[in-house]
């Protein structure tokens, strides 16, 4: 089966964490690293894994989505940018998987509803929050057998984990989350 090639939009730790994750997929195989910062680690290491790397942004990305055959985008930016990212790379027929809180595109919580968005051909998917991944599937079938009226979860992460995109948009995921 031929991978489907994906781009990482944002090299700061959720995006390189990520980019070790998809090496190990069968299914998709990570060909871009974008980032701003030309001396960021994240697209050094993109780089050192053989992946192409551009510090221009999205726009760097642009010119080479086609030649590159690039059908899916994971946004590991910011809030901010996301809108602006999702439109350019939409307007190629790549497909946003939103990994920042700015909560534009449908939730998708894939034990819950990967299925009816796929079916519905979604450009762009917001993946919620850690937190919302974390309780949403519990909370969806505790709900088949009983009512819930409410929901929560205590979280907490390692302050080595919180890059400076994450804690420039908490309070975005926490008004995500708790939607």
């Amino acid at each position: 089966m031929k991978k489907i090639k994906c781009a990482l939009i944002g090299p700061g730790n959720i995006g390189t964490d990520l980019l070790y994750k998809l090496q190990r997929s069968p299914v998709l195989e990570p060909v871009w690293m974008v980032g701003i910062d030309p001396t960021s680690e994240g697209l050094k290491r993109a780089a050192d894994m053989g992946l192409k790397t551009t510090s221009g942004g999205v726009d760097g990305l642009l010119p080479h989505v086609l030649a590159d055959g690039v059908q899916i985008a994971f946004d590991a930016t910011s809030a901010y940018v996301h809108a602006e990212n999702t439109r350019k790379l939409n307007a190629l027929g790549v497909l946003m998987v939103d990994l920042t809180p700015a909560a534009i595109g449908p939730f998708c919580v894939p034990p819950v509803n990967l299925r009816e968005l796929v079916g519905r051909k979604e450009m762009n998917v917001n993946m919620v929050t850690c937190g919302g991944q974390a309780t949403i599937p519990m909370v969806a079938a505790i709900s088949r057998v009983q009512k819930v009226k409410y929901g929560e979860i205590v979280a907490t992460i390692g302050s080595k984990s919180a890059g400076p995109g994450t804690r420039k948009n908490i309070d975005e995921f926490t008004r995500t989350t708790s939607g």
